[in-house]
């Protein structure tokens, strides 16, 4: 019955269950259980390897076929790498009208994360209510965001620029606020106009959440330090670092990078939070320096880069994501960072150097 089920599931259903599953994680007083979480993930894997051509090939590649999965964790997982070398969707290029990229210099290929207006919506409807989650308790009236990065315009494939962009209008108390802009290589922060729009920011009182990747907070924090400045944001504020050096800065570790935010903007010890996202997923973890949460309608599978086994508590292993906001695209995402379990949590620990994963040469369609 189950197996007919997944065949007979529709785009649509697919999308309105998801849709109603993470209502139902973020404000019902009964919330979804295990089993229906695993339940629904069973259903889209069984329409995804139908309906995306790609993902179908990897799962013959590996042996895998729909009636052989009856579990979350047997769900292939598809490499990052794949979005950038194939078509990733099951949406019909006519109804795209939003693409993705992962971040990265020029020179590099970009991943693409196609959307329609189905796809998007859901996406926006998952990030919002995972932000919640992860920035609870929101300031009465908000916060007002200012963010590093360059504007929506200026960074029209950005999934982070995207996805402030849609938090500030939904849950700013005023307009969003862009310092960045696009840069030869990149983008950059223009930090004198950065701070003084930051200082005048400040001197209005609202609470600010401040947001950014790790290399642009560095270029901030560093500007602070040279001058031997500090900026007091005020009471309720918060800064949201989103990782991410990529060789723009020097590399500092996380919670040297945070100690140096608290201390230079004078924020509580709760006041930095780190968000970790990718164009492939359409959920965000959260969480501070004990490590990151993942939002009920999304997993964790850390397995060992050579076997492909779960690891146990502790043990570095390789981040697969299963995220049921990834409706049109595949939902199982082997990302390539490696992490490790602290109870509920998960702490990165960096980039796995491995090989091409095993069966790719197989995945052309």
């Amino acid at each position: 019955m189950r197996l007919q089920n997944r065949l007979h599931d529709s785009f649509s259903n697919l999308l309105s269950d998801v849709r109603l599953f993470i209502e139902r994680s973020s404000g019902s007083a009964v919330p979804p259980s295990g089993k229906e979480w695993e339940a629904l993930a069973l259903r889209l894997f069984g329409f995804q390897c139908r309906n995306v051509p790609v993902y179908g090939v990897w799962c013959r590649s590996l042996g895998i076929s729909e009636a052989s999965v009856t579990d979350w964790k047997s769900i292939p997982a598809l490499p990052t790498h794949a979005f950038k070398d194939f078509d990733v969707s099951s949406l019909d290029p006519a109804d795209r009208v939003a693409v993705f990229h992962s971040s990265g210099t020029t020179a590099t290929r970009p991943s693409r994360h196609h959307h329609s207006v189905a796809t998007l919506a859901l996406y926006e409807a998952s990030l919002e209510a995972g932000f919640l989650r992860g920035l609870a308790p929101l300031p009465t009236g908000g916060f007002r965001f200012v963010s590093l990065t360059p504007e929506p315009g200026s960074a029209p494939h950005s999934s982070l620029v995207h996805m402030i962009a849609h938090l500030g209008r939904r849950l700013s108390s005023g307009e969003a606020v862009f310092l960045g802009r696009p840069g030869a290589d990149g983008w950059d922060l223009p930090l004198e106009p950065a701070l003084e729009t930051l200082v005048r920011l400040a001197r209005e009182g609202r609470p600010i959440l401040l947001l950014g990747t790790a290399f642009q907070m560095v270029h901030l924090m560093d500007r602070l330090a040279g001058s031997g400045s500090f900026l007091r944001l005020p009471p309720g504020s918060r800064v949201m670092e989103t990782g991410g050096y990529k060789g723009r800065s020097r590399s500092v570790p996380r919670d040297e990078l945070h100690a140096l935010i608290r201390g230079r903007l004078c924020l509580a010890g709760d006041g930095v939070v780190t968000e970790y996202g990718m164009s492939e997923l359409s959920s965000q973890a959260y969480g501070g320096e004990s490590g990151l949460e993942l939002p009920p309608w999304a997993r964790l599978l850390l397995v060992d880069p050579e076997s492909g086994k779960e690891v146990g508590e502790g043990t570095p292993g390789l981040v697969r994501v299963v995220d049921l906001s990834n409706v049109g695209s595949v939902m199982a995402v082997e990302t390539g960072d490696l992490a490790e379990r602290r109870g509920g949590l998960f702490r990165l620990l960096g980039r796995a150097e491995t090989a091409e994963p095993r069966g790719c040469s197989l995945m052309t369609p």
